[in-house]
């Protein structure tokens, strides 16, 4: 009987939770995600070493993929955060008016 690898099922949970996360500031998915990545190393190291004795590299596989997307949209969305702070200001977000003003302002109305 082969045996499961350790962490296949934990990186597959961490990769779902940086995609569903990436819209959250884009920091709690990005954790997720690096933390299912070194997992994921881990456990791919341990399978290729002794390939036939492990079932669920799919499953690892499959995490792997998702904490690759999950970095790359939580990177994404921590750039547009960065973006959307500097062009707007951290006053703005504080005060609905001057954001009102500031939104009209970057329209060119």
């Amino acid at each position: 009987m082969n045996q499961k690898l350790p962490n296949a099922t934990g990186v597959l949970i961490l990769g779902i939770v940086s995609l569903v996360t990436c819209c959250c500031y884009g920091i709690v998915g990005l954790i997720a995600a690096i933390i299912g990545l070194v997992l994921a190393n881990k456990d791919m190291a341990t399978y290729n070493k002794n390939p036939g004795q492990y079932d669920n590299y799919g499953n690892l596989k499959t995490g792997r993929i998702l904490c690759i997307i999950g970095i790359v949209l939580n990177i994404l969305s921590v750039i547009y955060y960065i973006y959307i702070i500097s062009a707007i200001g951290t006053d703005a977000l504080l005060n609905p008016e001057l954001l009102q003003e500031r939104l009209r302002e970057m329209q060119g109305q």
